[in-house]
């Protein structure tokens, strides 16, 4: 059990949350969720103990153990990956190291054969002779074959480093677990394989997540840090979201039915105060006026882009045929043998492990690679809108966001493009931001916004929801679901893939592709038959 008494952070004059009071108990997931820079991680790392809080304290029950996803990729770069994820229970793995120097002793005493004989006790009693077998395990369910595991980390991909770490935290059965975006860069399989297991964790859990399918999936409860406090609900994201917008709709509703009482009493107080037949009652509603309150909404952190792609033209029955492309890269076959037609109708998720070769075939259809062999033929009607994978090479100047963005308007006129800027949150003085210095999530709110000028009839998106925080994500979902025209696209968001797709094209490692008509959901049940 984790309690909360009286928690605060300030920064300066600025207030994060103030006034928290809340138990986590065994048995449940809590979501935390709130808008980029509402404190979110910043309140797991007060949690573990990581940062103070400027007021209140923290509690845990006695001899439990939390357990905190690293978020350093390097730290353990001199140490094996078995050895890595033991590590999470870190007074077992010390237990272990210090049985290993004393029977490494030369001169070993009978003080050395006493020591040995409790250290072995409690390594028992805190099953460590299992210690390694489990480590497989979690290892295995996320990913990551028996060959790699007496690897060094130094010698892993980041991709591998970020699942061993994982498995480091889910290690030994902690008390309370603080995963902070766990899915990210996670495949598939293992995120399912992550659902699955803290499903199924008897104990505290506590995460930080983008991934509205995720949160969906393994949360009992929402944590939501907004409005300078932290409030939690019972239930999932969908949950949570349909919830709170009521609670707020019901809120303003009670202010505008107040609001209209009490301009119907100030207009009898101020027609009949001066009647003598009349001035027992205004005096009354005088009265009744001052007990009226109005409930206080503060303003939300939470801001939603508008995101709203047009099409220029109608789009044409042939749309993109693409015939046995084959690329290689390095020497290395990137796209095997590669085929299949667009229809008008298509919006199809690229999926697999295969990242290199969703993002070739991105760049040979829409013109920036020549296949080594095979044809793109594009319809006469089609006019492609594409969102790059890495999008670097448009932010190298110093130029301001209103001049970034007037390049790509069709319409000059400044007014215009500082309201295209506001629609993408970019309001006043953000619009006179340096493109240089922008975040992550900014470079792809303004490559959002590149692509709705372009009004292109086909979307192409490569990974269009990194750096997005869950409410730029969710306004993006809905814009791809609103589009006329075909989309091809590559993400790892299972919420984005489920609600868009109807056609899924899975690249093997090989570069080959399975090609199937379906949702994404069938499409997983389908893979989970074969």
């Amino acid at each position: 059990m984790l309690v909360v008494n009286n928690l605060g952070l300030r920064f300066g004059k600025r207030i994060l949350f103030e006034d928290v009071n809340l138990k986590f108990e065994n048995g449940n997931c809590y979501g935390i969720i709130g808008a980029n820079g509402a404190g979110k991680s910043t309140f797991l790392k007060i949690l573990s103990g990581e940062i103070e809080s400027t007021s209140g304290s923290i509690t845990i029950g006695k001899n439990e153990r939390i357990s905190v996803l690293k978020q350093n990729h390097n730290e353990y770069n001199d140490y094996s990956v078995i050895e890595t994820v033991i590590m999470g229970n870190q007074k077992l793995y010390n237990i272990m190291k210090e049985k290993e120097a004393i029977y490494m002793k030369e001169d070993f005493t009978d003080e050395d054969g006493i020591k040995a004989g409790e250290l072995e006790n409690e390594f028992a009693l805190m099953n460590g002779w299992n210690a390694e077998s489990d480590a497989a395990i979690l290892l295995k369910g996320l990913g990551i074959d028996n060959e790699l595991h007496e690897k060094y980390m130094k010698d892993l991909k980041d991709s591998l480093k970020v699942k061993v770490l994982l498995a480091q935290a889910l290690f030994g059965e902690p008390d309370i677990l603080l995963l902070d975006e766990p899915t990210n860069g996670l495949d598939i399989e293992a995120k399912i394989w992550l659902e699955e297991f803290l499903i199924n964790f008897e104990n505290t859990v506590l995460v930080v997540s983008h991934d509205r399918h995720f949160l969906n999936k393994v949360c009992t409860h929402m944590v939501d840090i907004d409005f300078e406090k932290i409030t939690l609900f019972v239930g999932n994201y969908d949950f949570w979201y349909e919830s709170s917008q009521l609670l707020l709709k019901q809120m303003k509703e009670s202010n505008k039915k107040k609001e209209d009482k009490i301009k119907e009493l100030q207009d009898f107080i101020r027609r009949f105060s001066a009647n003598a037949s009349k001035s027992k009652q205004a005096t009354s509603r005088k009265k009744l006026l001052e007990k009226i309150e109005l409930d206080e909404i503060k303003p939300s952190n939470r801001k939603y882009p508008y995101i709203n792609f047009e099409l220029d033209r109608p789009l044409g029955k042939e749309v993109i045929t693409l015939s046995m492309i084959n690329k290689e890269i390095d020497g290395k076959q990137i796209i095997k043998n590669v085929g299949f037609v667009v229809d008008n109708t298509d919006r199809i998720a690229f999926v697999g492990t295969n990242e290199i070769a969703k993002t070739t075939l991105f760049k040979i259809i829409v013109g920036e690679l020549e296949p080594d062999s095979g044809k793109v033929k594009l319809g006469t009607t089609v006019s492609l809108s594409y969102f790059p994978k890495n999008h670097d090479e448009y932010f190298k100047g110093d130029t301001n966001l209103v001049e970034w963005l007037r390049e790509y308007s069709y319409d000059k006129d400044d007014a215009f493009v500082r309201g295209f800027l506001g629609r993408m949150l970019f309001s006043g003085e953000e619009a006179l931001k340096k493109v240089n210095v922008l975040s992550g999530g900014e470079k792809v709110r303004c490559m959002l916004a590149k692509l709705m000028l372009n009004k292109g009839n086909v979307l192409i998106l490569d990974e269009p929801t990194n750096h997005l925080d869950i409410e730029s994500i969710t306004s993006l979902n809905n814009g791809m679901k609103n589009y006329k025209g075909a989309i091809l696209f590559a993400s790892h968001d299972h919420e984005l893939i489920s609600t868009i797709a109807n056609r899924i094209i899975e690249f093997k490692p090989d570069g080959s592709i399975i090609d199937k008509r379906m949702s994404y959901d069938e499409y997983l049940e389908w893979k989970s038959k074969k």
